[in-house]
């Protein structure tokens, strides 16, 4: 099993994965520049219809794209981020599943909000990058 893993690793190249991590930042990045003027289209959008998704302020997991866009639905125009850095991104990726996580500091006004995120994408048969797993979380506060 170990062997067969790892043949499907190598088969990924270089240049590829380069590829594939390049293409993946750049969704993630498209969908937070509308994420920040209130408009959550650009990760429904990226989501695929089986995603699942965690937040701080979901009570449970919330199962596929009818119920995230719910969610959406009712933050939808509350969100105003005057910018946003997104730091330390790394993607793994292997054949057509790739793993985004980074950290996420978003400032509105003289607030700074501080994330987690993690976002597991799968290539689907058409071409396209979907979201199938999101989770989102707190940066471990100060706590002097």
């Amino acid at each position: 099993m170990k062997n067969l893993f790892m043949a499907k690793m190598t088969s990924f190249s270089q240049t590829t994965n380069e590829d594939v991590c390049e293409t993946i930042i750049a969704l993630e990045k498209s969908a937070l520049e509308k994420w920040n003027q209130g408009d959550p289209s650009g990760y429904l959008d990226l989501s695929a219809d089986e995603v699942v998704y965690f937040d701080p302020f979901t009570e449970k997991r919330l199962d596929g794209l009818e119920a995230l866009k719910k969610y959406y639905e009712a933050i939808k125009g509350q969100v105003h981020v005057s910018k946003y850095e997104m730091l330390n991104p790394k993607v793994q990726a292997v054949n057509e599943m790739a793993v985004l996580t980074f950290n996420l500091f978003s400032y509105e006004g003289d607030k700074v909000n501080k994330w987690n995120c993690t976002e597991v994408y799968l290539l689907e048969k058409s071409g396209q990058w979907k979201i199938i797993q999101t989770h989102w979380s707190f940066i471990r506060p100060d706590l002097k």
